[in-house]
């Protein structure tokens, strides 16, 4: 796990390198493809998985060494090709799932916050799911695991795997020529992620778009018909851990609400949006029928609001900063302090964004208590008096967020018709 946390000490900073890059040549190219709002909920989605992965909030339902000591028949020499078939066993697997859960109900609810965005740029790449609380990767890992390939070897790739998906996330590059036929490019992901009835669920694939084009479900961009962006039942909110748990919510909910027995079952292992027709009639979804009239959703932030959030998200990358610098040195109970103190966090003011009439009182009340809970004798010396600069900071940041919330006014939700 440290290993991982030390990665993404790396990672982050490219990564926002890259995003903010981006925006300046959309700027000075005439095409913007962000805006403050759903960029900040892209963020601050990288950030939610950042905090779960590295809290280890997961259960294995079986584990990579568990399966090689089991089924390996061979064991190839420790070679570059080694590396080569582990990574390629690695991109195999990823297909097959990204294609379940593009497939089944139950496993959309753990993709659909990375489609949820109703843009599309570098900083969509980051919103990745917490909500894969059951780890089941090990399963598609079977090729690999037949040949003994070594647990060390797939640990090691496995995130560089992930981090290699992130710059075809872009509206700026075209196609990229004989490439198109290797690897996967922005403009065959561009169609991943477009909603019109030509692309959805096409290009499956992570690295090598060979999977596609093997398994039926490749589709080129096409010059007439342009993409857009989105899922077809609208998340409607800027807050990542409600975008995380919606599907799996309406999923609970039909299964509770449903006359049929035998629906309350199968809801789960159905095709992805599949809904028991009595409930679907009592409580209707609104649901895109024609992409090219999408109503994008958007909220009217002032000057005070975009002020305001921002200090929220540079006050909580600062206790990341933290959390991820001394992982090694925090305690599990530590680090579940900071992991709470952090998705709390990003839950209220993101609510803020929203508009929602609570929000306010959930900052207040938010703040009050982890000021109170830091300041308990007991936590005196704040995590091993790591840093009291740290500590000054995070009470200095909650004083703030306390005080100024009664500054802001709540953002209303517009309609931006301009597709």
């Amino acid at each position: 796990m440290e290993a991982y946390v030390s990665a993404l000490l790396i990672a982050i900073p490219s990564f926002t390198i890259m995003v903010i890059l981006e925006i300046a040549y959309g700027h000075f190219k005439g095409l913007q493809t962000y805006t403050f709002s759903d960029t900040l909920t892209s963020l601050t989605s990288g950030i939610t998985q950042t905090i779960k992965n590295s809290l280890g909030l997961v259960f294995i339902l079986i584990s990579y060494p568990f399966l090689v000591d089991k089924i390996a028949i061979i064991f190839i020499p420790e070679t570059i090709w080694l590396w080569i078939i582990a990574f390629i066993c690695i991109d195999f697997s990823q297909y097959w799932i990204h294609r379940l859960k593009h497939k089944v109900n139950i496993f959309w609810n753990i993709h659909v916050i990375h489609h949820s965005s109703e843009e599309f740029n570098l900083a969509c790449a980051l919103r990745q799911s917490i909500s894969n609380l059951i780890g089941f990767t090990a399963l598609f890992l079977f090729p690999a695991a037949l040949i003994g390939i070594p647990y060390e070897i797939i640990s090691i790739l496995t995130p560089l795997h992930l981090f290699s998906q992130f710059w075809y996330h872009t509206r700026h590059i075209g196609k990229l020529g004989f490439l198109e036929y290797l690897i996967v490019t922005p403009s065959q992901h561009r169609v991943h992620h477009a909603i019109n009835p030509e692309y959805i669920d096409k290009n499956l694939s992570a690295i090598f778009c060979v999977w596609d084009r093997l398994f039926g479900t490749f589709q080129e961009e096409l010059d007439y018909v342009k993409p857009v962006y989105g899922v077809l039942k609208p998340v409607q909110t800027w807050n990542p851990l409600w975008i995380n748990f919606q599907h799996l919510w309406r999923l609970l909910k039909d299964a509770f609400y449903t006359k049929d027995w035998k629906a309350r079952f199968y809801i789960w292992f159905k095709p992805t949006g599949w809904r028991p027709e009595d409930v679907k009639k009592k409580f209707p979804i609104k649901t895109i029928s024609d992409v090219y009239s999408q109503k994008k959703y958007k909220t009217s932030q002032t000057f005070n609001n975009k002020l305001w959030a921002l200090f929220q998200f540079i006050g909580i990358n600062f206790i990341l900063y933290f959390f991820l610098s001394f992982f090694p040195e925090l305690t599990i109970f530590n680090r579940l302090e900071l992991g709470i103190i952090l998705l709390v966090s990003i839950f209220g003011f993101t609510s803020v964004m929203d508009g929602h009439k609570w929000s306010k009182t959930f900052e207040l009340i938010r703040c009050s208590i982890i000021i109170g809970y830091l300041l308990l004798p007991s936590q005196s010396n704040f995590y091993g008096g790591l840093s009291l600069l740290f500590f000054n900071f995070i009470i200095t940041y909650l004083l703030i967020t306390l005080v100024s919330i009664f500054f802001i006014s709540l953002p209303e939700k517009i309609i931006d018709e301009k597709n």
